[in-house]
């Protein structure tokens, strides 16, 4: 687990100013993997309780665009955020309860993927979202 001081250093590392609402929204995200905006909110709100929404909606901002955390939106889902970035990695999302894991590569580098037709584009990344159902709701469904 990342500690404040390394938070301190990855915000320094990308041009960012250190703010104490940018820390608690580095920690709460690292602290709870694809979290939504309402959660991250709470989790922030936990050690900075007078924090506004616009604070951690701007601090989210910045972290993505500084590629310190990452925004994943799958198909009918509100966005949620991650501190796991840079390697390409996919999800597994539930269809019943939304709840989603990392899922690695299967093959290769990045990008894991090649498309049949680039249509000229240079593409750097690829993204997989596998949909099922989470252990528990399986198990429920079955029962």
């Amino acid at each position: 687990m990342a500690t404040p001081m390394d938070f301190r250093q990855m915000l320094r590392g990308a041009a960012l100013r250190v703010t104490r609402p940018r820390l608690a929204v580095l920690s709460a995200v690292h602290a709870h993997p694809h979290a939504d905006t309402d959660s991250i909110i709470g989790a922030v709100r936990a050690d900075l309780p007078a924090v506004s929404h616009q604070a951690v909606y701007d601090s989210l901002r910045a972290l993505t665009a500084a590629g310190l955390v990452r925004r994943i939106q799958p198909s009918g889902h509100v966005a949620r955020y991650e501190s796991r970035v840079g390697d390409n990695h996919h999800h597994v999302v539930c269809r019943s309860c939304g709840e989603i894991a990392d899922a690695d590569c299967a093959v290769g580098e990045a990008p894991c993927l090649s498309a049949s037709d680039d249509s000229g584009f240079s593409i750097d990344e690829a993204e997989v979202i596998y949909w099922g159902l989470c252990p528990g709701c399986a198990t429920a469904q079955s029962s």
